[in-house]
Formats: structure tokens, sequence, C-alpha cells
């Protein structure tokens, strides 16, 4: 089945406002295979894995299915962890943000439970919350579920892996009967099957199958940059490039028109393409785009549906699309009729993950490379200029233009010279000509905050491996918090955190790196002693494999 367009789906405005503001005009496969049977009221099995949008799959029906004259609990989301709860919590807010009165609140160990008391006292309508936390709530009698009418297990596959089956059920047995299950799952083990026999009526098994993707063999980058920095950054791999027809994709419809507008204001010959144009509109852009009369075209995922233009020389990932197929159709726009193509993607912090995920599901690379400087730019216009040239003197077209060289010779060499140096020549003509041609390249404004970026990109990284990875629950965050507060260099110059199964490797800045392996050598998580020590040949590429972005280059241009 397609995909179900948010706009076409009968939700509130307020809910659609907020859905369009969080970069969502299409649904997920979860999404749309969900939604529609939950809005009937039905079970669900959704199997799915993390990452595909599961969270509004049934965050969005249970916001709009809220009776708002109830001041009680009415939905009950039961999480594996707390920092999923957080997760959960933090997107059902943005989902939530402008309907009037709704009120939730993640419960889960850890945080004091005397604030979660005073919490409840204020009636929020959905709880997010961990088995454990919920169960203390509901003995203590300050967690009261009898207007219960929806309770959700997401990830119920990792709830049961780490031993909460007993605390499901009594949480199971202890709420109202007439009420809709709905659980999420990436398997569909055996413990789970029982869960949905014992505990669900007639519910529907909906799965997300993911798709076998294949990507175009173009060149694929991506740049780590600040969202402040992205415009500058966009604007310097044009001019690097000489980018004369692009497309640029950006997650939400605002996005595309601040864009289009920065870009217009820089002096770019652009235009924007999205959902809210009218037709009339998105044709004329699209016939002004194919025929080249626009450089670049700035547009949402289902707006460019339908693009087909063979001369796409670069797509931009503005924002890192929510889903690995919308990145395969996006970055497929570029070399098409066997011509070359390339792709850049913008990423910064946490983003790095989704890339990764692209990466794999993909299985090609994306190479990370370096902004380009304003030298950069300038010696790439410079290096256009001299073959352009060359073609002419080839094309011997320009006697016409002698006449005018002798005549500024003849003016400029008037006067007697007792200085031999002070004679004009012709090639003090071709380079004056030159100057006067390429001056604005040289006295272009661009923004030194980049350059400070690109200095602190530069620097030599080194490489630390741990013995502590995801079987250990440990979050980057962890990894951060821990480095920042044991050495007192700040998290923001830790590079990137590769977590494997058993262990981890995380880059820090060389000069720093002794430093923090001495500052950490009683660091623990868990109670557990990590050591900390540099990653050596044999754990890059021995026993312990290295992930991707040991092999990555620094660069800027097209290979």
């Amino acid at each position: 089945m397609e995909n179900l367009i948010f706009a076409n789906l009968n939700l509130s405005k307020e809910v659609q406002k907020a859905i369009g503001e969080m970069g969502f005009e299409e649904a997920t496969p979860i999404q749309s295979l969900s939604i529609p049977h939950i809005f009937e009221g039905k079970d669900i099995i959704g199997q799915a894995r993390t990452g595909t949008g599961k969270t509004c799959a049934f965050g969005i029906p249970a916001i709009e299915m809220l009776d708002m004259d109830i001041k009680n609990v009415q939905v009950l989301i039961l999480c594996p962890t707390r920092e999923l709860a957080i997760q959960v919590a933090e997107e059902l807010k943005l989902v939530s943000k402008h309907k009037r009165g709704v009120m939730l609140l993640p419960i889960y160990g850890g945080q004091s439970i005397d604030r979660q008391i005073m919490a409840l006292k204020k009636h929020p309508q959905i709880i997010i919350g961990t088995p454990g936390r919920v169960m203390d709530h509901m003995r203590r009698r300050t967690l009261k579920l009898n207007d219960l009418k929806m309770i959700i297990l997401d990830e119920a596959d990792e709830m049961l892996n780490m031993g909460f089956r007993e605390d499901i059920d009594t949480i199971l047995q202890d709420i109202p009967e007439q009420r809709q299950t709905l659980l999420f799952s990436a398997t569909m083990a055996p413990e789970i099957l029982e869960i949905t026999r014992k505990y669900q009526k007639d519910p529907i098994h909906v799965q997300a199958v993911h798709k076998e993707l294949t990507v175009p063999l173009i060149d694929q980058y991506y740049i780590e940059v600040r969202e402040s920095s992205k415009l500058e950054l966009l604007s310097r791999l044009i001019d690097a490039n000489n980018i004369r027809l692009g497309l640029i994709f950006c997650n939400t419809k605002r996005k595309v028109d601040e864009l289009t507008t920065s870009l217009q204001n820089r002096g770019y010959s652009v235009e924007a393409l999205h959902g809210d144009m009218k037709q009339t509109e998105r044709d004329r852009v699209m016939n002004k785009f194919r025929k080249g009369m626009i450089e670049l075209l700035v547009a949402t995922d289902v707006a460019a549906r339908g693009i087909d233009v063979n001369n796409i020389e670069a797509v931009f990932n503005y924002d890192i699309p929510n889903d690995e197929e919308y990145y395969v159709h996006r970055i497929g726009r570029t070399g098409r009729a066997g011509k070359a193509g390339v792709s850049y993607s913008f990423v910064f912090g946490r983003e790095i993950y989704k890339l990764k995920d692209i990466m794999r599901y993909t299985k090609s690379e994306i190479t990370r490379v370096l902004p380009p400087s304003v030298a950069d730019i300038t010696d790439r216009k410079m290096d256009d200029a001299v073959e352009k040239i060359k073609a002419v003197i080839s094309d011997g077209a320009y006697s016409k233009y002698n006449t005018y060289i002798e005549r500024i010779m003849e003016e400029s060499n008037d006067m007697e010279f007792d200085d031999k140096e002070k004679y004009i020549t012709t090639l003090d003509i071709a380079a004056a000509l030159f100057k006067l041609a390429f001056d604005e390249i040289e006295n272009r404004n661009y923004d030194t905050e980049l350059d400070r970026e690109i200095a602190d990109s530069g620097k030599k990284m080194t490489r630390l491996f741990m013995n502590v990875g995801a079987m250990d629950k440990i979050q980057p965050a962890n990894i951060v918090q821990g480095i920042a507060s044991a050495s007192a260099m700040p998290g923001k110059m830790i590079g990137s955190i590769d977590i494997h199964k058993e262990f981890l490797f995380v880059e820090v800045p060389e000069e720093h790196a002794d430093h923090i392996i001495a500052s950490m050598r009683n660091f623990t998580h868990r109670g557990r002693k990590i050591s900390i020590e540099k990653a050596a040949k044999r754990q890059r590429f021995g026993s312990k494999p290295a992930s991707k972005s040991s092999k990555l280059s620094k660069g800027y241009g097209k290979k």
C-alpha cells in the first residue's frame, strides 16, 4: 500500500499543525498501517523496528481520541527504559503542543517519587512509564486507572528481555477490561504471542516490512555542521562546485520557504516546491527548473515526487530525512542518464546515528568531508576561469578584441618611463581583466563562524577504546558526561561515539587523550569499573570490528 498523507487524515487542525512543524507530510509504513485501525478502536500488534515512526503511530491517535471532559488517566504507555519513556514523552509533547488541555507525564525509576506524586495530582490524561515505577504508583494508589481507555506496550520484546513479564501481567490484570490494547515489537517471540492471546481482543497484526534498498552509484558525502551554519555551508558548496542545477531537501514546508528566501537574498536563482502550493504554481516552478531557468530548487519529499530531470548535478540533504527510503529517493534525483552525481547530507549531534542507520540499510558508505574554506572556493573558481580562457584561446575567436588591448597599451605607456618596471605589458592587462572579472569571489562576505567550525573539525583526533557497550545499556550521553566531568574538557569537543555490543570507541582531540585516560581510570557504569585506552590497530581492524567512521576521508569536493 502507498503511505498515507497526514493532510488527508481526519486529524484536528491543532495536531495537523504540530505534525507539519515536526517535518512530517507523509506517514511512514507503520503509521499508515496502524493509525486507521487504532482510530476504529481495534487492538493492534505492530511489528516494526526502532526508528520507523512507531511513537507517532500510536501517539497521534492516542492524543486525538482523548476525552477532554475526563480529567483522569486515559492512556498508559509502558516502555522498557527511562530513556525511551522520556523520548516518547518528548515526541508526544510535540504532537500535542497546540492542543489545549492535554497533559502527559513520564514516570520512571531514578526520579523522585514524591515529585511524581505531586505531578499525578494535576490529573494528566497520558502516562508514559517503566513497568516497575508504574506498578509502584498503582500499589500506592497514587496512579488510578479506572478511566483508562488505551494501553500501549512499546518495544514489548525489550521489556520481556529485561525481565518485566511479571510486572506486565500484574498491570494488565489490574486495569479495566474494556480498553484498547496496542502492542509494538520488533520481533514476534513466543512470549509476545502469549501476551497478545491473553490480553488482546481479535488483534490486527500490521508489519512494516523493510524494503531492500539500493542506492545509485553516486558520490555520497556528509558534513557535520550546526543548524546556524547550514545556510553558509550550502552557499559555499554551491559556489565551490559551481552548481548550475541543484536540488535541496528540507523536512518541513516552513523550512523550505525560509531557506528559499535566504538563498534569494544571497543572489541565487532559486524557487520553492511544497505541498501548500497550488498545482498550477508547482507546475510553473517545475517547468522553470526543468528548462534550467532556475539553478536551485528547494523542496519537501512529497512535493518532489515526479521530479524527472536528467541534469541535476547535486542533491543536498539540508535536513536528514525521517526514513531511509526517503534518502534513497532524494539522492536518486542526481547521477541520471549515465552522468556523474553527488549528494551532501548536513548532520549534527545525534543525527549521525540516523545517518548510520541509512548506511546500514542501504549498504552504502557516506563519506565524511570537511566544509570548503573561502580559499577552496577561490581556487576552484580560478581553476574554472583558467579552463574557460584556455578554451577561448583554442577556439581562436577573440581577434576582434586585439584593438582594445593595443589601445590600453598605447594609452598606458604614452609617457616616457625611467623605471622600466612600470611599463605595461599584455600580461599586466590580462591580469587586470582577470581581477576585474573575479574580484567578487574574494569580496564575497562569507561567514567566519563556519571557518571556526572547519578549524575545530580539522584538529587531529584520537580514538579511545572502552570495554562497555550496548549490552550494558550505556548511552552516548553517559560517555560525554563522564569524560566532561572527569577531565573538565567541554563535551562539544568529543567526536563520534561508536557503540557496539560489548565495547565502544570514542574520538577525542589528540592533545587531550592522555589526560582523559588518566582522569577516567576510576570511571564506573552501573557499578562496574570501566577500562579506557587508546584504540590499538587490532581493535580497529582485528577481532574488534572498526566502524565505518574510522575509514572516512577528509576533503570537500567530488572524487
